[in-house]
């Protein structure tokens, strides 16, 4: 019948995809569940505003290649979280998984469809972000003073520019938020200031209501391992105050982490490319946006913590991470997934 035709083509194209060995599928389990792939699929691609009938090959791989892949990996997560507590215990923490990509790779709609993903099957999910916890202006001027000179703490980003306290607070808050109870995701106001940024009035914040099963946390520097002055003095001598600043991050917020998915570049090169390609986007809609000057300021700020960390994490995983649940794999430079 003509009608099976796109189904045979879409399972054989799920199946050709090179994430699905690493997330533990194969072709029979992909077959068992093919109603959920495409059901998800359709609905996802309506939510990113493709044609959910006539994909590009891009789209389709996309959807069928990336996002859905990781969604599996991580439903199963939570079904491995949640069989560790019996029926009896009180209620249940929430999973919390944590994403850890440079940035402009696309890890913010990643995060979006995942989250959308577990809401609509029943699962409750919300997202945070590292870039929700950032200082306040006036204590990253604080900041800023207390190491003058240092231009990776000029200005927000590296370790040590965020207020750990109230990250911890938050998810915490969001992990064991008991029925009907409301918690809230602090936002970041980064127009604030000329672009220097500020933390939005509380009046703004996200209101979520509990319980959640799923916390999906993201940032670009999310489990980067401290190393030690001498090796990351030989990358760049300002990190050494960074470095430092990493083991209340380990300890705080990378504790908190059950699940990881750890996305990889090649060349951390592309972050510039990629920002500058979302500096020229918001200029075309008639927002502001920075200059190519000042895109290879804010990119250059990031550059030392990521040669200095990044061969670490994607050798070693997140310090406190079990490698059973640790996903890790590259996208390309058209932030496609390779495997």
């Amino acid at each position: 019948m003509p009608a099976v035709t796109p189904l045979a083509d879409l399972y054989d194209f799920i199946c050709k995809g090179p994430l699905l060995e690493r997330i533990g599928l194969d072709a029979e389990d992909v077959r068992r569940d093919m109603n959920e792939w495409i059901e998800m699929g359709l609905r996802l691609s309506r939510i990113l505003g493709f044609r959910e009938l006539m994909l590009s090959e891009s789209e389709k791989a996309r959807v069928y290649h990336y996002y859905l892949p990781v969604y599996m990996w991580c439903k199963r997560e939570l079904e491995r979280h949640r069989g560790r507590f019996n029926d009896g215990d009180k209620p249940i923490p929430a999973l919390v998984i944590g994403i850890s990509a440079p940035q402009g790779c696309g890890k913010t709609t990643l995060v979006d469809a995942l989250e959308y993903m577990f809401n609509y099957s029943g699962r409750t999910a919300a997202s945070v972000s590292i870039d929700d916890f950032y200082l306040t202006a006036a204590d990253q001027q604080t900041l800023a003073k207390e190491n003058q000179g240092n231009l990776l703490l000029e200005l927000r980003g590296n370790a040590g520019s965020h207020d750990l306290d109230l990250g911890t607070q938050t998810i915490k808050s969001l992990q064991n938020l008991a029925e009907g109870l409301s918690g809230f995701v602090p936002h970041y106001d980064k127009s604030a200031y000329n672009g220097r940024g500020d933390r939005s009035d509380p009046s703004t914040w996200s209101k979520v209501t509990g319980p959640l099963q799923v916390i999906l946390f993201e940032g670009w520097m999310l489990g980067f391992k401290p190393l030690g002055k001498a090796a990351v003095s030989s990358v760049d001598p300002q990190l050494e105050v960074v470095d430092k600043n990493l083991v209340a991050y380990q300890k705080g917020w990378f504790s908190l982490v059950d699940s990881w998915i750890i996305v990889k570049v090649d060349d951390p090169g592309w972050v510039y490319e990629w920002r500058l390609e979302a500096e020229i986007a918001m200029k075309a809609k008639g927002k502001p946006g920075m200059s190519d000057e000042q895109v290879a300021d804010f990119v250059a700020r990031y550059m030392p913590a990521y040669k200095a960390y990044l061969e670490t994490l994607y050798s070693e995983g997140p310090g406190n991470a079990k490698p059973d649940n640790v996903l890790k794999f590259s996208i390309d430079k058209n932030r496609n997934p390779v495997g």
